[in-house]
């Protein structure tokens, strides 16, 4: 098998960005997802159906300031600045092959905001086309089958979140109809601010050159951004969204170590009912520069807590599908390091694939 060299900026074609959306007209649910700075994760949703991106697809969508590299097979949204599309401009080059080929450069000695000028000077090698596509089909295996588990992690997800607006949004849980509702809150109900609650705690400054790769997530604002090998606080915790992406919240099932863009509620403050509740608050942006969330602002936002009676049936409840969920995280965790290992050897053509 011969293999060939070529630089990324030799090999991009140019393309039509249909538009791009910024952070305040993401939706939580929509037709279109939003892919922002290349993130694993969906961001948000659109129904503006005159920006959308339809073609070329597959198309490899790298963050310019994340250093993260997505493959789009479907009809998306581009999120805020810094996000890049990538696609061959030539015959030669399957574009998912690309895809793997950009996601095997390694970009760790570069630190500066503009990940994207660097990537371009940087070359790949490619062997001819079937050969490339049985390498596809072995590195694809993976990801599909991480990206099963994401769906079906999603499915779950909603199943508790539909529980939980069941009960503490719409107050039909289980004997609702046997309890007083008095000034519009069933009795034995009370209210408190989340500062009384579960109190944010400010997360602490971990630069990406600082990071030593190990078993402790990093969060930030959009969710795991890499990991480390000492933890900040042990897990499982709340993670809340602090500059950037203001109000996400996260569960963090492990040690981890969140970054200064978000807050954190400390462990024994955490479960899942309290989970799901700041899933319901409207946190709003209290910056004007950069998106920021004052945590005074978000104590005084305030959580109806229900009796502990209902608290125990409702972790009944969510604790297995919780549970469930963690399960199929790991799989996808073992995946992807069976996938990242595989993958230089692949790329070079080390470890050969036969028809």
């Amino acid at each position: 098998m011969s293999w060939q060299s070529i630089s990324v900026k030799e090999s991009l074609a140019k393309i039509k960005r249909a538009g791009k959306l910024q952070k305040s007209q993401y939706l939580e649910n929509g037709p279109f997802p939003v892919i922002d700075q290349g993130e694993g994760q969906i961001a948000g949703y659109s129904d503006n159906e005159e920006i959308v991106q339809k073609s070329p697809l597959p198309l490899v969508v790298f963050g310019d300031h994340t250093r993260r590299v997505k493959l789009a097979t479907e009809p998306f949204v581009c999120g805020a600045d810094g996000t890049q599309l990538l696609y061959p401009n030539t015959e030669d080059i399957d574009p998912v092959f690309y895809y793997y080929a950009i996601k095997n450069i390694d970009l760790s000695n570069y630190f500066y905001a503009r990940h994207f000028k660097f990537l371009k000077d940087q070359e790949f090698q490619y062997p001819d086309l079937a050969s490339q596509r049985r390498i596809v089909s072995v590195l694809s295996a993976y990801d599909d089958l991480i990206e099963n588990n994401r769906r079906r992690i999603a499915l779950l997800e909603e199943t508790a979140r539909l529980l939980y607006r069941e009960w503490f949004v719409h107050f039909r849980f289980p004997g609702h109809e046997h309890v007083k509702i008095v000034d519009g809150v069933p009795e034995g109900w009370l209210p408190k601010t989340i500062g009384e609650h579960c109190p944010l705690v400010y997360g602490k400054a971990l630069k990406a050159d600082s990071r030593v790769p190990g078993e402790c997530d990093v969060f930030g604002s959009s969710g795991i951004v890499g990991s480390h090998n000492k933890k900040f606080v042990s897990g499982p915790a709340i993670v809340v969204g602090r500059k950037g992406n203001v109000g996400s919240i996260f569960w963090a099932r492990r040690d981890f170590w969140p970054i200064d863009t978000v807050y954190y509620v400390a462990p024994e403050n955490c479960d899942f009912f309290t989970y799901y509740a700041l899933q319901h608050v409207t946190f709003i942006n209290t910056d004007v520069a950069v998106p920021g969330l004052n945590r005074d602002f978000a104590h005084s936002r305030e959580l109806l807590i229900p009796t502990e009676a209902l608290l125990e049936t409702f972790h009944s409840h969510v604790e297995p599908i919780q549970a469930q969920i963690g399960l199929l995280e790991r799989q996808s965790t073992e995946l992807s390091k069976a996938r990242d290992l595989l993958l230089p050897r692949l790329m070079n053509g080390r470890l050969e694939v036969t028809a």
